[in-house]
C-alpha cells in the first residue's frame, strides 16, 4: 500500500473521544494542520483539513523533493508557517535541504528546494523576511532572505557554529522582536543565543548559558521576550522540568523560574497559548502533557494535576505540539502509536480530548497549524 493510500485511509480510522464543554474562545474559521512524513526515500508534507470544532480530516500529500531520515530527529520546529499562513517551510534532514510551499485554498503549491547550508537541518525559525535553520549534523546555523514570493536566497556571512562539536542541538528560534536567536543543545546542557544585527547576521560570538536542568530541548516564546524551555533530564523517570527566562537586549538569558518539575518523564516539546496564560510540555516517556500557568513576569505554576493535564496513553510517546491561532485547540503528534490527538483548551487551561486520528506514518515529524 502506498503512502498516499495509507494516508487517505486515515479518515476511516479516526477515533472520536470525549469532548469538553465549549467556551467562548473559538477558532471558528476552518483551517489546516501540517506534518511531514520524514521518510528516508521521499519526504512529504501531510495536510489535514481542520473544522470549526478542531477535528481533522486528511486532505492531501505533497512531495518536498527531498528526503528525511525515517526516524526521530530530536527536534522542535521542523515545519514552519509564516505569520500570514501563506508559506510553509519544511526541513529535509536526509538530503540537507529546505523546501518552501505556497499555501493555497486547494492545498500546497511547491515553490523551491534549496540547500540548508549545512548537514541534517532539523529546525527553522522566521522573522519577517529572515529565515534561519539549525543544522544538527554540522553543529551550525545559517540564514536566508525570504523574497516576497517566498523564495529563499542564502544570506552571505550568516553561518555560525554552535558552542562546539557533537552538541546534540534541538531547536532554533527568534525572539519576538527578531533581535536574538536562541538554540538549545541537549548534549552540552547549554542554551546558546546570538544577537542579530541590523543586517540580519548573528554576532560572531554567541552568549552561552548553562541550563538549570539537564537536556534542554524544545522551547517557545511569549510576546514579552520571555522564553520557556523544557528539560528532559536524559529521560530519567519523573525528572523532567520546564524553565523560564527573560531575553535581554544584549541576547543574554536571565533565569526566572528554574526547573519547575513536571513529575513526568522526557519533557521535550513546548507550546505557549496566544494569550500567554498557559504553557504546555509533552512528556514523551510518560505519554502525557503537563500544563503551567505563566505569570506576567514569566513565572511558572504547574497545574494541580500531578503533571498530567492530559493522559494520551503510555504507548503514545507524544512529540511535537501546535496550538490554533486563537488558542482553542492543541494538537499532539504521537510517535509511539502513529496518531494525532486533538484537545480542546478550557478557560482554565484544562485539556480534553476531542479526536484521535490514527494511521500517521512512522517517523512523522513536526506540526504547524492555521
Amino acid at each position: 500500500m502506498t503512502l498516499v493510500t495509507r494516508f487517505l485511509a486515515v479518515l476511516g480510522l479516526a477515533l472520536a473521544a470525549a469532548t469538553a464543554t465549549a467556551h467562548d474562545q473559538d477558532d471558528s474559521a476552518p483551517g489546516a494542520l501540517y506534518t511531514m512524513s520524514n521518510a528516508a526515500d521521499a519526504n512529504a508534507v501531510l495536510v489535514f483539513d481542520r473544522t470549526r470544532d478542531g477535528r481533522l480530516a486528511p486532505a492531501g500529500v505533497y512531495a518536498t523533493g527531498g528526503t528525511g531520515t525515517g526516524g526521530g530527529l530530536g527536534n522542535q520546529g521542523g515545519l514552519l508557517l509564516d505569520e500570514d499562513g501563506e508559506r510553509l517551510f519544511v526541513v529535509n534532514a536526509g538530503s540537507d535541504e529546505i523546501t518552501v510551499f505556497a499555501v493555497r485554498h486547494y492545498g500546497l503549491q511547491f515553490l523551491q528546494t534549496v540547500s540548508s547550508g549545512g548537514e541534517q537541518p532539523i529546525s527553522l525559525t522566521l522573522d519577517d523576511d529572515l529565515l534561519y535553520v539549525l543544522n544538527a549534523g554540522s553543529d551550525s546555523i545559517a540564514g536566508f532572505h525570504v523574497s516576497r514570493r517566498g523564495r529563499l536566497t542564502p544570506l552571505p556571512g550568516s553561518q555560525r557554529p554552535l558552542s562546539g562539536a557533537g552538541t546534540g542541538p534541538a531547536q532554533i528560534g527568534f525572539s519576538p522582536d527578531g533581535r536574538t536567536l536562541v538554540t538549545t543543545e541537549k548534549a552540552t546542557n547549554r542554551l546558546v543565543s546570538y544577537a542579530v544585527g541590523h543586517d540580519g547576521r548573528p554576532a560572531a560570538t554567541p552568549r552561552i548559558k548553562d541550563s538549570p536542568g539537564a537536556t534542554p530541548f524544545g522551547f517557545a516564546f511569549d510576546k514579552r521576550r520571555q522564553l520557556f524551555v523544557s528539560e528532559a533530564f536524559g529521560g530519567a523517570p519523573g525528572a523532567s522540568a520546564l524553565s523560564s527566562f527573560l531575553v535581554g537586549r544584549d541576547a543574554r538569558l536571565h533565569t526566572i523560574s528554574p526547573s519547575e518539575p513536571t513529575e513526568q518523564t522526557a519533557a521535550c516539546w513546548v507550546v505557549v497559548t496566544p494569550n500567554h496564560r498557559f504553557a504546555y510540555v509533552s512528556n514523551t516517556g510518560s505519554g502525557t502533557i503537563s500544563g503551567y500557568r505563566t505569570g506576567p513576569l514569566g513565572t511558572l505554576e504547574r497545574f494541580a494535576d500531578g503533571g498530567v493535564t492530559a493522559n494520551l496513553g503510555a504507548s503514545t510517546a507524544p512529540i511535537d505540539m501546535a496550538v490554533t491561532p486563537q488558542g482553542s485547540f492543541l494538537y499532539s503528534l504521537n510517535s509511539g502509536n502513529g496518531t494525532l490527538s486533538v484537545l480542546r483548551i478550557g478557560r482554565q487551561g484544562t485539556l480534553a480530548t476531542v479526536q484521535t486520528l490514527a494511521g500517521i506514518p512512522a517517523g512523522a515529524n513536526g506540526l504547524a497549524v492555521r
